[in-house]
């Protein structure tokens, strides 16, 4: 293994979300007014910043693909996905995805404008629904339904 890959999981352990509560506290009331701004906020992308932004770690720090075995991927991918994790946010990938891949596009979220929520958990998935625009390219799971990449004739 590369003497760098443990500085990088312990890099990417110290990027744990810490100001997490353990026990989910109760919200003040809000009012209809409150509660619509609040909803146009996360809806128009307000207070949205690069995960980044959050977690502290850059794409800088971490490896090319073409650097890295596969162990070493996984082992980076296991670390991140558990960092996301307390961030609230997960991914879900074809499991046919070859690792080079998966390890790009999850590094790739570091630049992924998002918003941290304090409930609930937010899923990147990669996935338009339309095959053809899809960040999954020839992995997309739309692939397999007809449903997906219908073509409109006129």
């Amino acid at each position: 293994m590369h003497p760098y890959i443990p500085h990088l999981v312990n890099d990417i352990e110290a990027a744990h979300r810490k100001d997490l509560p353990l026990v989910a506290k109760e919200e003040p009331e809000m009012t209809m007014e409150e509660h619509f701004k609040a909803i146009d906020q996360w809806v128009s992308g307000i207070d949205e910043h690069p995960f980044s932004h959050y977690c502290g770690l850059t794409t800088e720090s971490f490896p090319p693909a073409q650097q890295l075995t596969d162990e070493e991927m996984n082992i980076i991918i296991a670390a991140f996905t558990k960092m996301m994790d307390s961030w609230n946010l997960s991914v879900d990938l074809p499991r046919h995805l070859p690792i080079s891949f998966a390890y790009e596009l999850m590094v790739g979220l570091l630049n992924r404008e998002t918003v941290i929520a304090d409930s609930g958990c937010y899923c990147f998935d990669f996935c338009t629904g339309y095959a053809p625009d899809c960040e999954l390219k020839d992995y997309c799971p739309c692939l397999k339904i007809t449903n997906c990449h219908f073509r409109l004739t006129v």
